[in-house]
Order: C-alpha cells, then structure tokens, then sequence
C-alpha cells in the first residue's frame, strides 16, 4: 500500500534510513533452487557442542528469568579477565552483557551522541553502524578507505582532518566488514590522541578481533583498549557470534568507562531489560572453554581465505587481495558498477548468492562481499559457478 501524506508513518529520521541491500538479495533468492548463499556475515558450521550443551542445562535447570541490566555476574567476570589477557587490566566495572553486538552499539550511541551531534564513520561498513547515530537525530559524515595495490587502506590525515572539534563520536569497524582491512596500531595511537584532544567519543566495533591473521602468537587484530585507559571516551564493542559461532544467539558485551555503567542500566532496561539468562549461560562456556576451538576456528578460516583469493584470481576481470581480518573478499567484478543489479542478476542466473558493495555505502559501489567461513568445496562450487556466470557473458 502507499503511503500518502495523510498516512500514519514512522518520523522522517527513521523513514529515510537505508534498507538492508544484502536482504533484499537474499529475499531475490527465495523460491530459487539450489543457491549457495555467501551473502550473510556467518559461518555454515553450527555452534560448537559444548556451548549448546551448556544453555540446554541452564534451560534445564529453570534458567529462564530476568537477570541484572549490565549481565549476570559470573559472566561479567569471566569476560573481565578474557579482555584482561587479550589487551590488559580490565575490571568487571568496565563490563557490560548486551543482547547481541548490536544492541550493544546502539547503546553505546545512544549513551553519548543525540539530535544534532556530528559523528564521523570510516567506509565501506558495515550499514548499522552509519546508521544507527541517525535514529538518533545526529548526522554522520563518512571517510572512505582506498583501495590499491595493498588492498584496503586508511588515509590517516583525511581522517583525522574530519574529527573537527565539536564532532561527537568516531564509529570505526576494525577488523573491518566488508573490507577485512585492520586498523595498525600507529594509525589507532594517532586517532586516540587527536579525539582525546578534542573530547571526541571513539565507539570501536571490534567484533572480528580474534578473526585476524597476523603473526602467529597474536590472538588478536590491534585493539584501542591496548592504548586506552579504562576511564576515558571509548567504548569497544564485541560479540559472542564469529569467534564462537553464535550468531543467532544474539549475546554480547561492551567494554566502557565504570562512570557510564549506571546510567547504560537505565537504557538497557528501557531497550531488553537484559540477555537471557540461560544464553548468558553458554556464553561463559563460550569463554571459558573455546580457546581451542576459536585458534583452530582462525586457522581454518586463514586457509579459506587464501583458497578462495586464489582461485578467484585465476578469473577474468576480477581483482582480489587477501586482507589481514574478519571472514570476506570484497573485491571487483566485471558488471559490479551497478553491485545490487548484479547481485540479484548472480542469484537469478547462477545461483550464487553474494553480498552488493553498495550496501556498505557509495564507497562500496565497484565492489561485491563474498563471505568465505564455510567449506572450501563449497568455495569452490561458488567459484564455478561465477565462472560460468563471467563466460556466459563474453568475458574473457
């Protein structure tokens, strides 16, 4: 039905949000037989057994009521000390449970960005993340990554040229999706220092950092909680869902000042109340018990990298370059220009299912997402496939 301008509607800020691209490509591919599905930011593989057996007992047991706003304890501790090993002292006064990462995004903005605030996002990303200060009323500027010789790369200077004073918040995505791309360490130190000197709040989605493959005895990409004191203006973000597979569990955490822990309470309690308890549950199991699994997780999504950027770039017209994190190639493909198009036209004609760059801004456009956390024979199927796709189209 259409709305006319007597309709009820939603309020401008939320009508003019962008709609998710990569749905409406999977939507393309209901009722389409046999496609393999690349689109989604998930592995194939199930959540490992130990983490299903752990919330089955906690369900088993009667774990089904509310819990505390910020998480229940034991896990808040656990993550304390996982954080503490991974990029120094962190107490469980900087630990807060979220209903998924996202959630935990939205609470970090809506904990200090509003109506008429300045923020500031480094693209290609992820949409939610230039979207979300939007919903609340703040306009965002984005500063595009360019891509070269050595794959994806941040002109630093145009960065930090943008976090004017008066900006509010840097939204930054490290490992990066769609890109891969990681933020170094020097490029992290440089960006802390300028927002510290301009009270600019700096929210790090570091969801992909354990997906990183770097030298072997780092478990994990550059974090700013590695440079950042406990009690200052970032707020790092993470999520149980790629480094234990637990996507549809929709449980994660913030790391944030403790002077900010009363009142994002209050906005928990007014967006979910809080996790469910028996998935809070697998979550400790997650931590406790899955570094052997997360490591050899790691190793096998470094050899589906490389295995599919390798036979990618055997094909006509596409370039390809392996980044350094998180579990895709977006890379150039001939008739990508137009990358939603091609898109729907790749699930209608090959049944290959990838992800349009335009769905992670214009910066993406030129560009298409392949997410490579799956079986490398089924990497290999969706190669042929876009083989055929490519020939069947003259290019050579």
């Amino acid at each position: 039905m259409t709305a006319t301008s007597d309709s009820p509607q939603a309020r401008h800020a939320v009508r003019t949000l962008r709609s998710s691209q990569i749905r409406e490509v999977a939507n393309a591919g209901f009722g389409v037989p046999d496609v393999l599905p690349f689109w989604f930011g998930e592995s194939d593989r199930v959540t490992p057994p130990f983490i299903r057996e752990a919330a089955a007992e906690a369900l088993g047991r009667g774990d089904t009521f509310y819990t505390h706003n910020l998480g229940i304890a034991p896990l808040r501790e656990v993550l304390a000390r996982y954080v503490s090993g991974l990029h120094g002292a962190t107490s469980v006064e900087n630990i807060a449970v979220t209903s998924a990462g996202v959630n935990a995004l939205m609470l970090a903005a809506q904990l200090v960005t509003g109506a008429g605030d300045r923020a500031v996002a480094v693209t290609p990303l992820w949409p939610n993340l230039v979207e979300i200060p939007k919903i609340l009323g703040a306009t965002v500027e984005t500063v595009s990554l360019s891509y070269g010789e050595r794959g994806w790369t941040l002109d630093l200077e145009r960065l930090l040229s943008a976090l004017t004073p008066g900006t509010k918040l840097l939204m930054i995505n490290s490992p990066n999706n769609p890109t891969g791309w990681v933020m170094t360490r020097d490029e992290q130190r440089a960006v802390l220092d300028h927002c510290r000197r301009h009270g600019i709040w700096i929210v790090a989605d570091e969801v992909y950092e354990r997906l990183y493959y770097g030298e072997a005895v780092e478990r994990a990409a550059p974090s700013f909680l590695d440079l950042a004191s406990r009690d200052e203006r970032v707020i790092c973000v993470n999520s149980f869902s790629k480094a234990w597979l637990m996507t549809g569990w929709r449980l994660g955490w913030m790391v944030a000042p403790p002077t900010l822990m009363d009142d994002l309470g209050k906005l928990v309690e007014y967006n979910t109340s809080c996790a469910p308890s028996f998935v809070q549950q697998a979550g400790i199991a997650a931590v406790e018990h899955g570094e052997p699994f997360t490591r050899a997780l790691v190793a096998d999504l470094r050899a589906s990298r490389d295995h599919l950027a390798a036979a990618l770039a055997q094909l006509p017209g596409v370039d390809v370059k392996a980044p350094p994190g998180a579990m895709y190639l977006f890379f150039r493909l001939p008739g990508a220009q137009e990358s939603l198009s091609l898109c729907k036209a790749l699930v209608r004609d090959a049944g290959l299912g990838l992800a349009p760059g335009s769905a992670f801004g214009r910066e993406g456009e030129g560009f298409v997402r392949w997410c490579y956390a799956c079986d490398p024979a089924r990497l290999d199927r969706g190669v042929e496939r876009l083989a055929g796709y490519l020939k069947a189209r003259g290019v050579r």
